[in-house]
């Protein structure tokens, strides 16, 4: 199994933490204390993405009105301000609403720490898969991976409406939840388990049928497992749809493994 984090990285927020990866919670003993008025909430999930940072002014703006902001804008997001922090005196989340939301002279900072944020373990775990990895111990580097996947709870942010700013951040989460999943699946083949994916990997596939990646360890797991021919189908019907719904053919390292099963099968 991969380490735990030191107790260094533990969060030292006075039992507050925050989730994007799903529904935007504040948690406190099991209870999300989130606001629910949706613009309010809009403005908490783009403070919370940049935890401890100020957030200018500007950026609030695109992300909750994009192009069209009323006449009012800044009397209007002062408001919503006034709101969240009388969210977080009125539930005790910290000691004191103006400090945990300071207003600076282009913006505001959310006084939280990263580690109280979801993301920030998610990032923490990804690099220790990464080390472990590295290491040559890809059993435990998948391990790692899995439990930065399973802090997740749906789609990203699944409770807010997004404007722009949160909509690109909401893409780069998804983006890097594809990329730990392909590395946990690289980890589970290279440390022997190739029967054992093909279900998932069956099942992923089918729900991203231009994904070559996933088709490629789709074709590996198969081929590992004494199935060439099933390897070789999952091939074929990538190709056929990559070809009448983007013209293309498939990618450079899936032809490789094409040929290489086929060569596999010439000297049997």
């Amino acid at each position: 199994m991969y380490s735990e984090l030191p107790p260094t990285e533990a969060p030292d927020d006075g039992g507050v933490t925050f989730t994007v990866l799903g529904p935007l919670e504040v948690l406190r003993a099991g209870v999300d204390y989130a606001p629910t008025t949706p613009k309010v909430l809009q403005l908490l999930a783009v403070l919370v993405m940049r935890p401890g940072k100020m957030v200018h002014i500007d950026t609030l703006i695109r992300e909750l009105w994009s192009d069209n902001p009323p006449r009012t804008v800044r009397t209007t997001l002062h408001t919503y301000v006034y709101h969240l922090r009388r969210c977080i005196d009125q539930n005790r989340l910290a000691a004191d609403g103006e400090k945990m939301l300071s207003t600076r002279q282009s913006g505001y900072t959310f006084a939280i720490d990263p580690s109280q944020v979801d993301t920030y373990r998610f990032v923490r775990l990804q690099q220790r898969g990464h080390e472990l990895q590295d290491a040559g111990d890809h059993a435990a580097a998948a391990d790692a991976y899995r439990a930065a996947l399973d802090l997740w709870s749906g789609p990203p942010l699944a409770n807010v409406h997004c404007g722009p700013v949160l909509s690109a951040y909401r893409t780069e989460l998804l983006e890097q939840r594809r990329s730990v999943l392909h590395l946990r699946i690289e980890a589970e083949i290279t440390s022997g388990k190739h029967r054992e994916l093909i279900g998932e990997l069956r099942s992923l596939a089918t729900g991203s049928p231009l994904d070559e990646a996933l088709h490629g360890q789709l074709m590996r797991v198969l081929g590992r497992s004494g199935r060439r021919s099933d390897a070789m189908a999952v091939y074929r019907r990538l190709r056929s749809r990559l070809a009448g719904e983007l013209g293309v053919e498939p990618c450079d390292d899936l032809q490789v493994l094409l040929r290489e099963l086929i060569s596999e099968g010439d000297h049997r």
